[in-house]
């Protein structure tokens, strides 16, 4: 049986390691202490003598073939960007959580109305944690999900390690170890297409606390960009800004960076390569397919969310909240703009998978 050390030679040596942080929360979950996350967001081991071989830590991570037929078995997944049940364009009714949130706030009216009601006792998010930085979460109130609100790229690439790199990247499926240890047994989990990838290995393979994840809620990924002090250097020459102006960051068809007098500066995203994560040229998954819904602003009006419904428990939830929570546009006169913006998804979905298999043949590598 394969361990950790082979995750080592077949996917961080490549420089393939999307730093989820999977193999990490499984292992520090069920308190055996082996991995944990080095300074730079690597998993690494810990206690090397603490590790029990058992391979779980191999099988789930989203880099690895092993479990990939028994994955796409559990979420009916189809060609060409997994199940596709309905989409929307949506926005939060509630004008503060519209307000506070990323594009349409959707994602935070939806956790809103599912702690309210009962149907979760926590959800898994990322947090602020000062400028350009961020952190997982795990909100268990009202406070915390609002708190917690507008996905704005200023993310850290560790839990407690706080450096001049930034990241768009939050380790959030860390958290699950606070879920084992408080025992949450109904939490909604929001993260990147690796993130869920590995959460819906755990699942197959039964292994705790995965069993406490009931909703999983996908972000659409064009992939992790790092603002190390170079990087930023570089973008205040390409966009012709300086950081001491900037408001927040996002991210659509290009990066985003939102001035404080105002203003949008849009820098193509094919002139980021210098900042892009290695390991995210060789992923896929742009549109979160393995998730219950996914989100994203890609295709929406300004102020509005795509909504990919993908699993029944996705219909349903979405369905409940609609009307209450979140606001479904439902005018005739958008019906091209619907089939234009999922259209435009299609195709970024689309290029990411052929960008991908073109990195994949250029690099030499085979299906590990």
């Amino acid at each position: 049986m394969k361990s950790f050390t082979h995750l080592i030679e077949e996917v961080q040596e490549r420089g393939l390691c999307h730093h989820c942080g999977g193999c990490v929360a499984f292992c520090t979950a069920i308190n055996y202490g082996a991995l944990e996350l080095g300074e730079d967001g690597k998993p690494r081991y810990r206690d090397r003598d603490r590790c029990i071989d058992c391979g779980i830590c191999y099988a789930i991570c989203p880099e690895i073939e092993e479990l990939d037929r028994e994955t796409k078995h559990l979420v009916n997944w189809t060609p060409p960007m997994g199940p596709v049940l309905g989409t929307a364009m949506a926005r939060a009714s509630n004008p503060e959580v519209w307000t506070r949130g990323t594009d349409g706030g959707v994602v935070t009216a939806l956790l809103l109305y599912l702690l309210e009601r009962g149907r979760i006792d926590a959800a898994i998010v990322s947090r602020r944690a000062g400028p350009f930085q961020r952190q997982p979460w795990l909100a268990i109130s009202r406070k915390d999900l609002l708190d917690a609100a507008g996905f704005h790229f200023d993310t850290v690439p560790s839990i407690a390690h706080f450096s001049e790199t930034y990241s768009t990247f939050s380790p959030s499926i860390m958290e699950l170890q606070g879920v084992a240890k408080k025992t949450y047994k109904r939490v909604a989990f929001v993260g990147t297409p690796c993130q869920i990838k590995a959460l819906r290995r755990m699942e197959v393979l039964g292994v705790v606390p995965s069993d406490a994840i009931k909703v999983h809620l996908g972000l659409f990924c064009a992939g992790n960009f790092q603002f190390g002090p170079e990087e930023r250097r570089r973008l205040e020459t390409i966009g012709n800004f300086e950081w001491a102006d900037v408001l927040k960051v996002n991210v659509k068809e290009d990066l985003m960076i939102h001035l404080r007098q105002g203003g949008v500066r849009h820098i193509l995203l094919e002139h980021l390569d210098f900042m892009k994560r290695y390991a995210c040229r060789f992923c896929e998954d742009y549109t979160a397919e393995y998730a219950d819904l996914s989100f994203g602003g890609l295709g929406a009006l300004e102020g509005w969310t795509t909504v990919i419904i993908r699993t029944p428990l996705g219909r349903e939830l979405f369905n409940r909240a609609r009307g209450l929570a979140l606001e479904v546009s439902l005018h005739q006169e958008h019906s091209l703009l619907y089939q234009a913006s999922i259209a435009k998804v299609a195709e970024w979905s689309e290029r990411k998978k052929r960008t991908a298999a073109e990195n994949c043949l250029e690099l030499g590598q085979v299906a590990v």
